[in-house]
């Protein structure tokens, strides 16, 4: 019998400094105006000048609230100034956060048709439980 769930795995192209500041700890938040609430994972694709999967990201949750309240559950980790924050969500009437429980660092990063994508999401892609495929290879550090 063939099975339809929905992945609980997405993919986001998040730019090399944000990427930094989540494997420093500085960072527990991603900040998204448009991303599903039941996620698990995220399969971290680092933007120009990288351009290639450099972590998985287990999710802990997903906040959405009006961007004030946002900024001021999650402004301690959140890793960017309050003027990004509020310029990012400029004219929104609704933010999203997205808690990080972990990261998995890859010990060699991969291009995107690893994971059967030949584009990098402008927001993001569910793609099929990529997470358990790198962890089953040993693929992360």
């Amino acid at each position: 019998m063939l099975h339809s769930m929905k992945s609980k795995t997405i993919i986001l192209s998040i730019h090399p400094c944000h990427i930094e500041k989540i494997f420093s700890g500085e960072k527990l938040y991603e900040y998204r105006k448009i991303v599903p609430s039941d996620i698990q994972n995220i399969v971290v694709y680092a933007t120009s000048p990288i351009k290639k999967i450099v972590a998985i990201i287990e999710v802990d949750k997903v906040l959405t609230d009006t961007p004030e309240s946002i900024w001021k559950q999650t402004s301690k980790h959140s890793g960017v100034t309050k003027e990004f924050f509020m310029s990012y969500f400029r004219e929104k009437e609704k933010a999203n956060a997205i808690k990080i429980k972990r990261f998995f660092k890859l010990k060699e990063p991969k291009l995107l048709s690893f994971v059967g994508i030949k584009y990098a999401p402008q927001s993001f892609t569910y793609i099929h439980d990529s997470y358990n495929v790198i962890k089953k290879k040993s693929l992360v550090v």
